[in-house]
């Protein structure tokens, strides 16, 4: 990858990745004239508890097949190799000590935004990198704090979420349209999602 240009980071367990989550790549790189957009998959998320259905391995694994024809896409697993929890504010950083020379844009869905004074380190981030925001259906109070780093991706909402494709792969539901081939025939030759049941809750497609 290019040590010079603007970096998109979008982070997430991707547990699995899906279109939604290429569909939001894709509106960064084009509104906000991106070089590369990389998909950080998490380690050890400290906001999930170690909640992953699918190991660290294979969820890179599955976004790696998912961005394989995508030139301007690419998966990272900077959080995968570095021990304990892995927080933005260092992901942030060791990407920006990794590409000097670049500007970095972080992609977060509208609830994470209204978070992320709450989020370790949030100046720490606001400092390395520019926000750019998912919409999410609703009326936002958004934190002083934030306001002036961030812009909003002109982006249609979807109700695709990791969970509900979890869900449905466990009780043998079709889910042909909402992953990439190569993600699906991943899933399908391990096996991977068959043997659990997960509950519902309100996964982002941007953070799943």
């Amino acid at each position: 990858m290019s040590r010079t240009g603007r970096i998109g980071v979008f982070g997430g367990t991707f547990d699995p990745i899906h279109n939604t989550h290429l569909d939001v790549a894709r509106a960064a790189i084009e509104q906000a004239s991106l070089d590369r957009v990389l998909f950080v998959v998490a380690g050890n998320p400290p906001h999930k508890h170690n909640a992953t259905f699918a190991s660290a391995e294979d969820r890179f694994a599955l976004v790696s097949a998912a961005v394989a024809s995508e030139p301007r896409m690419e998966a990272s697993r900077i959080e995968i190799d570095r021990p304990g929890p892995s927080f933005t504010a260092d992901t942030l950083a060791a990407l920006k000590e990794a590409f000097p020379d670049s500007a970095l844009s972080l992609i977060i869905g509208m609830d994470a935004l209204v978070d992320l004074p709450r989020w370790r380190a949030p100046k720490r981030i606001l400092s390395l990198a520019r926000i750019l925001v998912v919409p999410r259906p609703g009326n936002w109070l958004i934190p002083d704090a934030v306001k002036g780093h961030y812009d909003v991706l002109t982006f249609t909402s979807s109700d695709v979420s990791s969970t509900e494709i979890r869900r449905r792969i466990a009780v043998g539901e079709s889910v042909d349209a909402l992953l990439p081939p190569a993600v699906l025939r991943y899933i399908e030759d391990r096996g991977i999602y068959n043997a659990c049941v997960p509950e519902a809750s309100g996964d982002s497609p941007d953070a799943t």
